[in-house]
């Protein structure tokens, strides 16, 4: 038994630093989530039930990492130089943007087991990973060179914020789209600048993920047990403190490079994904 329960420790480990590496790169958090339980068959030392709630509140982790490291820019209640606190207009606007890209995702909420039964199986991945891949080689070759029209989030319009929250859509559809890389790729083609983006991207994963990770809880349907909280606990610290490295350095990565690298990465590991489960 004893062994067993660090068995799942030590899987939630793996889980949770696969979550924070790729949350917040373009490569789809979801997809791997999926093709590394398919390789390693986490859901076979857990109840089914428990396993489809564990591999989305496990982002909860990696929301804490944005809320820790954004905390300035987020929190609306600002101190001026005489200690007078007073709410920030353009927080407050940031988070009204941020509320409007969210509500396309909101509407598709109620067919969510609908799309999870079509297309959560490593095939639907592998093609997205691909299509994808190539859209950000496209969009790179034909950004480049390019200014950028908006280049600070107060920059950001609503009609840009709504639109960027449709691009989110695809990926609550398609695992394997990557949320970060949907809307930072729908971010590029209406002319948002790289950087803004990307920061846009952390920020709006805060009300996407926390509904996703509430949904789900309210659909679990068994009683937590301490070991079962002790994994979920486990997997989301992991997330936490992964994600807090890869933040960092993605924002100083977009700074002097493009997303290329990353669609090159999709199309291979979805060539090998095809590969791997055809035979």
């Amino acid at each position: 038994i004893f062994s067993t329960v660090i068995c799942r420790v030590v899987l939630s480990i793996l889980f949770g630093i696969v979550e924070g590496i790729t949350e917040w790169l373009p490569v789809s958090s979801t997809g791997h989530m999926i093709l590394f339980n398919a390789l390693i068959h986490f859901e076979n030392y857990v109840s089914s039930d428990f396993y489809s709630m564990y591999e989305v509140v496990i982002q909860l982790g990696a929301i804490l990492a944005v809320a820790l490291l954004f905390f300035k820019a987020l929190w609306p209640l600002k101190r001026d130089e005489e200690s007078n606190i007073s709410l920030d207009k353009n927080t407050l606007n940031l988070w009204l943007k941020i509320i409007i890209s969210s509500i396309p995702a909101a509407c598709i909420i109620p067919f969510d087991d609908y799309f999870e039964e079509m297309f959560y199986n490593p095939i639907s991945v592998a093609i997205a990973l691909i299509v994808f891949g190539i859209g950000f080689i496209v969009i790179e070759k034909l950004h480049k060179g390019k200014r950028a029209r908006v280049n600070s989030l107060n920059d950001l319009t609503y009609l840009d914020a709504l639109l960027i929250g449709c691009f989110q859509v695809l990926a609550a559809i398609f695992p394997g789209t990557s949320r970060s890389g949907a809307t930072i790729l729908g971010g590029l083609l209406i002319g948002v600048a790289r950087g803004i983006a990307t920061e846009y991207t952390f920020f709006l994963a805060l009300p996407a993920m926390a509904g996703a990770s509430l949904l789900k809880l309210l659909k679990f349907s068994g009683v937590l047990a301490f070991n079962e909280i002790m994994i979920l606990l486990v997997g989301m610290i992991s997330a936490f403190v992964v994600s807090l490295y890869v933040i960092r350095n993605l924002l100083g990565y977009v700074r002097k490079h493009d997303f290329t690298i990353f669609g090159y990465y999709r199309i291979i590991l979805g060539i090998i994904v095809i590969i791997f489960f055809s035979l």
